[in-house]
Formats: structure tokens, C-alpha cells, sequence
């Protein structure tokens, strides 16, 4: 605790006595200050003791010490010392008066007590207050380092939140809560959410005070060695952190930077072990590739997963932050929260192919943000396979590009492989080339018709729907069977093609499935 007056006046070699602001004793002091000026108030910053032999003061004019005290007041002087038998014998009436009226402490100070004494009473106590403070923030960044040693974050900030007597969160890249203590504070940590999300847009590190209220005062730190915010810790008290507890939550920051981010040699060398095991499993050596996977990546490869293939949605910006890698760190926060494990690998024409769990957090967290949503819409576009395993990896890689290649079509931000197999091919072929290739082959039976001359596109689709049946085709158009032949003769000779051929059948039916009629450009 910094000095006070009380521990001033219970100090038995200053010799203090209390005249007025008998309540007031545990203000805290932040300096003793000697002046001897009319108005002291200009070099006046908050909390000091204010020393005076009343030199220049008329001590004993009531109207002149109602002034003097209000404005010491006012500028924040937490209480006066008053020399005895220098100037004045005693203090004089007006001024206890007017400390009174303002519950300002007065002390007497006698005169065998120098100033100087009570300086050095109040420097040497704020200094042992502040070697107190340093020695609690060492003892707690030493309990912080052997809880991250031992337990890991979430142990952390349960030992955090001891120390401050409040509560503290940790938030992971994409904002969301992964460690609280108290159990309770996770309820209030989760209301954070939009002010953790805006401290995530400035560069780290970064912080912000929220909920300033009497009772819950919040501090939000960013998380991270670079620009990017890997994470964020909240830490929520009651009133402003002390010393002590700011070494804390500086040590807590450097401690969880260090387990949120970890170097870069060690996530290259990951990086470089997951690449390898997805080209051992595309190339099909699934045994090397469980070999070489061991701990870090084994798992993934004991059960059904899914093979991912991310791209940008639209042409890069050289100067805007590539979202692939925000993209990938909210895949790996979801898998660290489940927790499962993951492979991520950039592929050399710059996409993300990522291998995630069938069923888990990884692939439900990018359906559930990327499924509905419009390519325009979106940062990256996703093609995902079907469930697969390690001995089929190749074939879901060829899915995912696939799946991958029909959301381009589509405008789509994410496609699964399995919606095609479920659905039909015509949505696959609504593209410019082939309804450019539909237009041209169908267009001299569309100008054949506008002539008037006979009905050779319905005769054709009804004939085709039918799979060539005479009759059945003739009823539905309401003609003589010998009508519809004569009609598929003249398409036949329009089109320079045999209608025997089912390789011209299925461009046929393709082509009146793809076009409506001739282009009008």
C-alpha cells in the first residue's frame, strides 16, 4: 500500500497531530511538497501533501483561508501541514475553520519536525511500496511461467485472475473465447465480442479499457509478435491495476503471445512435415505418410476426413492483407478449441489445401461461415470432398477441385463435392462456352422455325423426351407419326447430322436443356 496520512501521523518520529479531515487520514500520498506561495495550485498535479509555514499567508483572515483551502482542494491536495511555533504559535482558527468546511486534513507539524523529515518518511514509503510491487510482479510472472509450463494457457489465466481479484479471458484469432476463470466470467467474456473483434483490426499490439464502471473495469491486450492480432486477453477488476498486478498481466501477455504464436522455425517445420504427408498420401504411399504424420498428424489419418482446397475469391490486391492465411488461422482455432487435429499446407499455385476431420469442428465451422454465401461475398472460395481415407486421398483432392471449380462457376463461396453427385449436370454446363456451343448447333433449326415453314425444335425435344418413339412423340405434339418422321428427316438434313448417332442424341438434348432459342446479338 503507498503511505497515508494515517501511517503519517502514526509514524512516532514526525509527531504529527490531526486538527481537521479526521476521516479523510486514509488518503493515499503521492509526494510531500514544500511551498510557500499564495497559489500553489499551478504546480499542483493530485495527492500531495502540501507543506507551508504560512510565510505568505494571512493565516488569520477567515475569507482569504475559505479561498486559499478551496482552491487546494479543488487542484486535488490531499492535505496541508501546518508549521507550529515558526510564524504562527498555533494554527490559526480561521484556516482549521476552513479546513473543516472542506474536510481537508490539517496537520500540525511541530516545530523540532523538519519538512524535510516528512519528505523523506513519504518517498521511503512510497519506495518500499513500489520494491513491494516490483517483488509481487516477479513472484507472479515466476507462478505465471511454471502455470504455462506445466498446464498451458488455461492455466494461465486462471492464475491471472487470482492475482488481479477479478477475472480474466483469453479470446483465440477469430474472437472467440477459449479459457476463462472464474468459471463465471466466460458468460461475461462472451459479451466482449464486438470490442474484441475492433481491437482485432488494429495492428499489434493493441489495447483498449471497456465497461469502466465501478465494478467492473475491463482491459483488452492484444496477442502477438507481429502486426497480425493472434489473440486477445481480457482482464476484468474492480478498480485501476496496481503495480503488481500490471507486471502481471505484461508477464500473462508475453507468456500467451508465446503459446498463441509460436516461432516460425517451429511452424515452417510443421508446415514442412504436413506437406510431405500429403504428397506421400496423393501419390499413394499411405503407410510412408502415416509413418512420417506420427503424433502431430496420425490421428487425422485414423479416421474418415475431408480434403479442402481454398483460393482468393478474386484477383489479389497488392496492397490489402492476403486472407488466406486469416482464412487457415480460423480453421486451426476451431480444430485447437474441439480440439482435433488439422493439416494445412499451401500448394505452389498459391491455394490452401487443408485435410480436417469428418464430422468435427474444422468442417463445421467452414460450412457453417461459407456455405450460403455468394463468392462476391466472400475472401476465399472452397471446394470440400466427400468423406474420404487415406488410401482414396488422391481421388478427394481431384473432388475438392472439382467442387472447387463448379463454386467458380456457380459464384458460389463454398461447394461440396457431394451436392454434385446429388444433383444433376445441367447446372455444371451453365457456363458462356456452352451456351455459346448450344446456340450455334441449335440456331439454323430456331431460324427454320421463325419462317414459319414447320415446328422442328418442339418435334425434336418431344421426339427426344420419348427416346425416339414415333407414336408417343406424335401424340404429344398432336400429329400423324409420319408428320414427326418427315420432321426429324428435314432436322437431320438442316443440321448435316444422323439422328442414329446417340452421341448426337445427347448434344441434341443438351443443347435444348442449356438455350431457350438463337442469340439476338
Amino acid at each position: 500500500m503507498p503511505p497515508t496520512l494515517a501511517s503519517l501521523v502514526q509514524h512516532s518520529a514526525l509527531k504529527l497531530t490531526v486538527r481537521a479531515g479526521e476521516d479523510r487520514l486514509e488518503t493515499p500520498v503521492r509526494w510531500a511538497h514544500v511551498s510557500e506561495l499564495a497559489d500553489p495550485v499551478p504546480y499542483m498535479e493530485g495527492g500531495e501533501l502540501l507543506l507551508v509555514t504560512a510565510m505568505t499567508l494571512d493565516a488569520e483572515d477567515r475569507e482569504a483561508m475559505r479561498r486559499y483551502v478551496r482552491r487546494l482542494v479543488g487542484a486535488g491536495v490531499v492535505g496541508l501541514g501546518f508549521a507550529v511555533g515558526v510564524y504562527y504559535e498555533d494554527i490559526p482558527d480561521a484556516l482549521v475553520e476552513a479546513a473543516k468546511e472542506e474536510d481537508l486534513p490539517l496537520l500540525a507539524v511541530p516545530r523540532r519536525t523538519p519538512f524535510l523529515a516528512i519528505s523523506k518518511a513519504v518517498s521511503a514509503a512510497i519506495a518500499a511500496d513500489q520494491y513491494r510491487a516490483v517483488t509481487a510482479g516477479f513472484e507472479a510472472q515466476r507462478e505465471l511461467t511454471r502455470a504455462a509450463l506445466a498446464e498451458g494457457p488455461g492455466a494461465v489465466v486462471a492464475r491471472l485472475a487470482a492475482t488481479v481479484d477479478g477475472w480474466a479471458a483469453l479470446y483465440d484469432a477469430s474472437g472467440a473465447v477459449v479459457a476463462a476463470a472464474p468459471e463465471w466470467a466466460a458468460r461475461r467474456a462472451a459479451r466482449l465480442t464486438a470490442d474484441v473483434e475492433r481491437l482485432r483490426e488494429r495492428p499489434a499490439p493493441a489495447s483498449a479499457v471497456v465497461g469502466d464502471t465501478d465494478d467492473d473495469r475491463v482491459e483488452l491486450q492484444s496477442l502477438g509478435s507481429g502486426r497480425r492480432v493472434r489473440g486477445a486477453l481480457a482482464v476484468g477488476t474492480g478498480a485501476p491495476l496496481g503495480t503488481a498486478e500490471r507486471y502481471a498481466v505484461h508477464s500473462a501477455v508475453a507468456l500467451l503471445t508465446l503459446t498463441t504464436e509460436r516461432s516460425r522455425s517451429l511452424q515452417a517445420a510443421e508446415q514442412r512435415l504436413g506437406a510431405a504427408v500429403l504428397r506421400m498420401l496423393l501419390s499413394g504411399q499411405q503407410d510412408h505418410a502415416r509413418a512420417v504424420a506420427g503424433d502431430l498428424y496420425g490421428g487425422l489419418l485414423d479416421a474418415p476426413f475431408r480434403l479442402l482446397i481454398a483460393e482468393l475469391a478474386g484477383e489479389p490486391d497488392p496492397a490489402a492483407e492476403d486472407p488466406l492465411p486469416a482464412f487457415a488461422e480460423s480453421l486451426e482455432a476451431a480444430a485447437s478449441r474441439a480440439p482435433e487435429p488439422l493439416l494445412v499446407v499451401p500448394d505452389v499455385d498459391g491455394r490452401l489445401v487443408v485435410l480436417a476431420a469428418d464430422g468435427g469442428a474444422v468442417v463445421a465451422a467452414c460450412t457453417a461461415a461459407y456455405a450460403d454465401k455468394e463468392a462476391e461475398d466472400a475472401e476465399v472460395v472452397v471446394g470440400l470432398s466427400a468423406p474420404t481415407g487415406p488410401i482414396a486421398a488422391a481421388g478427394a483432392y481431384k473432388q475438392a477441385e472439382q467442387a472447387l471449380s463448379v463454386a467458380r462457376r456457380r459464384g458460389r463461396a463454398l461447394v461440396e463435392h457431394e451436392e454434385l453427385a446429388a444433383g444433376s449436370i445441367l447446372p455444371l454446363l451453365a457456363d458462356d462456352a456452352v451456351r455459346a456451343f448450344a446456340d450455334g448447333m441449335l440456331r439454323a433449326l430456331y431460324e427454320h422455325d421463325a419462317t414459319g415453314r414447320g415446328d422442328l425444335v418442339a418435334s425434336l425435344r418431344a421426339w427426344l423426351s420419348r427416346h425416339g418413339q414415333w407414336d408417343a412423340a406424335a401424340a404429344d405434339l398432336g400429329v400423324h407419326r409420319h408428320t414427326l418422321r418427315y420432321r426429324m428427316r428435314r432436322v437431320e438434313e438442316i443440321l448435316g447430322r444422323s439422328l442414329d448417332d446417340p452421341d448426337v442424341r445427347m448434344e441434341l438434348w443438351l443443347a435444348l436443356k442449356t438455350t431457350a432459342g438463337p442469340s439476338t446479338e
